[in-house]
Formats: C-alpha cells, structure tokens, sequence
C-alpha cells in the first residue's frame, strides 16, 4: 500500500513540473515578439541589429533633417550626439513631434535605415525618455531643461 501511494505521489510531481516547464516554455514563446530592446543610436551604429529584430530607438531629431515626401511619409534622422541614424516613418507624427525635441520609435533596421512602425515624441516641453535621458547624458550633450 506505501509503495502505491509513493508512486502516485511521484507522478503527481513529475507532472507537475512537466506542467509547469510547458507552461513557462509556451509564456515565454507568445512574449517574444511583444519584447522590444531599447538602443540609443550609437548603440545602432556600433553593433547593428538583425533586420528581422524589432527594437525601439531614442534620440533627438536633427535639426535640418525633417523632410516630408508624397502622402504621410516622413524622413528624419535621430541622434544622441555621438552618432546619427535615418528614420522612415509613413503614417501621421504627433502633433509634438519637432526638431530637436525627444522622440522613441518602434521598428526595424534595413540597410541602415530605421524604418518606424510607431513614433512617440514628448508630452510637454520638459518631458524626455528615462532612455533617451539616460543616452544622451551617457554622450555628454544632455542639457536638462529650463528650471530643472
């Protein structure tokens, strides 16, 4: 009788920790398209990402470098100040969206172009990214704003 309930005890374990490495292997399966990386810039230029990987990128827009081309697409270049990197977006900017404000886009690199799925710029004029922050003062060219 010991011997059955010992062996019963046992399956029960091992079917639980089976359970329990499929549940964590099938969590981990659905959540790594909804990962996104963040880089800086120069972290782009330095060690470029796959063109399938999907990251977020932060910066400055460049001054000069806005460009608008036929329909919604946009052109610019972001920055941290010790590197630049091309940005294509096609769809509508926020309405905060400027030169030399803080943006964080959602995308791709192909060609050593990034090519934005989703651009986020600044909620007002003090805001930046905790990582673009933390970029630029990594750079040296972080200026925090007025009254600060």
């Amino acid at each position: 009788m010991k011997s059955l309930r010992k062996k019963r005890r046992i399956q029960i374990i091992s079917t639980t920790v089976v359970a329990l490495i499929a549940a964590t292997a099938l969590i981990g399966y659905a959540l790594r398209d909804g990962i996104n990386f963040f880089r800086s810039p120069s972290q782009v230029v330095a060690e470029p990402p796959a063109a399938t990987e999907v990251f977020r990128i932060g910066g400055l827009v460049e001054e000069g470098s806005l460009v608008r081309g036929a329909g919604e697409t946009v052109r610019f270049n972001v920055t941290d100040g010790g590197a630049v990197v091309p940005v294509t977006y096609t769809g509508i900017l926020p309405d905060l969206f400027e030169e030399n404000q803080g943006m964080v886009g959602t995308g791709t690199l192909e060609n050593g172009v990034f090519k934005a799925t989703e651009i986020l710029a600044k909620h007002d004029e003090d805001y930046m990214p905790k990582e673009v922050v933390d970029a630029l003062k990594e750079q040296g060219v972080y200026q925090p704003p007025d009254g600060s």
